[in-house]
């Protein structure tokens, strides 16, 4: 009987509306590159037209800036960053190069364990959500509603809020995840074997090949009649 490893039954090689998950890795690598795009385009319209995006302390509610010089230049350079790993996840589940999706699978994990943070400070600390929402501007929208909210149901509704996006974000990694093995396994089976005897060295072709060539190779011909009469 073979044995398998605990985590090898969740490997599938299909995602969500039932395509391939180097197609699911494509897509989602095109989507997250579309959204840092975006942002990115944001903030440098944000840093050749500073007044435009502007927001006075009063706005805010409190006495400090909304985006200073310095914070806006690191979120560029994150956008920037965010572009490089986004394109090069799309490029290497494209090409099937495993290595180039590494990056955009680490990211993937800090994204999540973040959320698990925020998720676990709630949870121990409930009564920082109302400390939050005080914070906010007067005119924030439904913040007058949002404090009217039992505390314990506030807490309960944004726990419910942030598991649903932490188990979407599981099942992404996942998706990712498989497709880094499938291209994996799928370069491993193109590398030729060598099996070596104590005389002699063979290089055996890989099993694609040695099955096709097998199945076209020409029977034998009979064997002939040596008796004479």
């Amino acid at each position: 009987m073979k044995m398998v490893a605990p985590w090898t039954r969740f490997y599938s090689n299909s995602c969500c509306l039932c395509c391939h998950v180097r197609t699911g890795t494509i897509l989602l690598g095109v989507w997250y590159l579309i959204l840092n795009a975006v942002v990115l385009l944001i903030l440098l319209s944000a840093l050749a037209d500073p007044d435009h995006y502007h927001f006075s302390s009063s706005e805010l509610g409190g006495d400090f800036e909304f985006m200073d010089d310095a914070n806006m230049c690191i979120a560029i350079a994150i956008s920037v960053l965010m572009i490089l790993i986004c394109a090069m996840a799309t490029y290497g589940a494209y090409k099937q190069r495993a290595a180039w999706i590494i990056p955009f699978f680490c990211y993937q994990i800090f994204d999540f364990a973040l959320n698990t943070l925020v998720a676990v400070t709630v949870l121990v600390y409930p009564n920082s959500i109302q400390e939050y929402i005080r914070q906010l501007p007067p005119d924030f929208p439904y913040k007058d509603d949002i404090m009217s909210v039992n505390p314990t149901c506030l807490v309960l509704i944004i726990l419910l809020f942030i598991s649903i996006i932490l188990a979407f974000k599981g099942y992404l990694i996942s998706c990712v995840w498989n497709c880094y093995r499938y291209i994996n396994g799928r370069n491993s089976s193109d590398v030729l074997v060598y099996v070596t005897s104590n005389d002699t060295t063979v290089l055996l072709p890989p099993y694609d090949d040695a099955t096709v060539n097998s199945a076209t190779k020409e029977p034998p011909p009979p064997p002939e009649d040596h008796f004479t009469r």
